[in-house]
């Protein structure tokens, strides 16, 4: 990398990444601002776009990434809520305010938004240029390491208010990866007395166990239903689907009046669902997608140090190796890989 130029991985489509030399971004609106991106994490959402066929859209010869931390340099003439040598995390979903889900106060259904990382260059880069609304200036107290974390953990700050919980309730989280653990950490910092996660691969498993999950249970080996049962004696008060396709599963675990939070996108699933066990026992089921501007409350969460998402960190490599990141992230011998810039 040159003082004019920045050496970085070019989604190219069919799951192809390229290194192109690309301008360092500049000041060219009166609201943008240049950030120096210390660390991004590689999200599920980035294996999506890379998956052949893509399960989530992107447009070629963009830069993919989203979940960064990084320092601010430079700022336009209107930026008011940011200054050079601000620590700031990036919340990529820009809205319109426009259409009409926006004027209903349903952001996170924007219909004419863009996205960092997928409609506008994202975080995979030494440094951003983005609109000031699509960052959230966070303490230096916070280590980058959970900083990196801002944007899943507010998808997941988001998910859970759609299905609050009593002090004490019981959680069953389907999915050990890292959103599932996620979830795990903050149903626990939010006083739920039990949180059993599920899923098939050992690796995960055990990792759950060691981050304290109350239980790890692989449904290829127990009987998931009896298990939570027994756990339970009569299923958890709230069950989260962090992988997409497992709602029939979901609504087996929930207690008679439990919520189901619908969490993980796979769009190329259509699991059967039998909705007389929703009728039958006044089941809530809840889409969440990203939340209804989570964002504050997340960055108060990361300062008071409740939860410590760092601990789900695996991988830290290089730039130069966002390519390795996504196949470590695929094996499933990884939780979570961060990519870092090298000066």
């Amino acid at each position: 990398m040159t003082m004019q130029t920045m050496r970085v991985p070019v989604f190219q489509g069919e799951g192809r990444l390229e290194y192109e030399d690309r301008p360092i971004p500049q000041i060219e609106r009166p609201d943008d601002v240049v950030v120096k991106i210390h660390a991004c994490g590689i999200c599920g959402t980035d294996l999506n776009i890379l998956a052949v066929p893509p399960a989530h859209k992107a447009a070629p010869g963009l830069i993919i990434g989203h979940e960064g931390v990084g320092e601010v340099t430079q700022v336009g003439a209107a930026v008011t809520t940011l200054k050079p040598g601000d620590r700031v995390v990036i919340a990529p979903r820009l809205t319109c305010g426009l259409c009409y889900y926006c004027r209903r106060g349903l952001d996170n259904q924007c219909t004419n938004y863009q996205s960092i990382g997928t409609t506008v260059d994202g975080a995979f880069a030494p440094y951003l240029r983005t609109s000031e609304r699509a960052l959230f200036k966070v303490s230096r107290d916070v280590a980058i390491d959970d900083a990196i974390f801002f944007e899943p953990l507010s998808c997941a700050v988001g998910a859970a208010a759609r299905a609050p919980i009593q002090a004490g309730s019981s959680v069953a989280i389907i999915g050990g990866g890292p959103m599932g653990l996620i979830f795990a950490q903050l149903y626990r910092a939010l006083g739920a007395g039990r949180v059993m996660v599920a899923d098939i691969a050992p690796y995960r498993l055990n990792f759950a166990k060691q981050i304290g999950v109350d239980a790890a249970l692989n449904p290829s080996e127990v009987d998931l239903v009896s298990s939570v049962q027994q756990l339970t004696e009569v299923g958890a008060d709230v069950v989260i689907d962090a992988v997409g396709n497992q709602m029939g599963a979901a609504i087996k675990l929930a207690r008679r009046g439990g919520q189901v939070v619908l969490f993980g996108l796979r769009p190329h699933d259509n699991p059967a669902v039998n909705q007389y066990t929703i009728t039958r026992y006044d089941l809530t089921i809840h889409g969440a997608f990203v939340g209804l501007k989570p964002f504050q409350q997340t960055i108060r969460l990361l300062e008071s140090q409740r939860m410590r998402p760092s601990e789900l960190i695996t991988h830290r490599l290089p730039l130069s190796e966002l390519t390795r990141g996504v196949e470590l992230m695929r094996s499933g011998q990884a939780m979570k890989v961060v990519v870092t810039n090298e000066d």
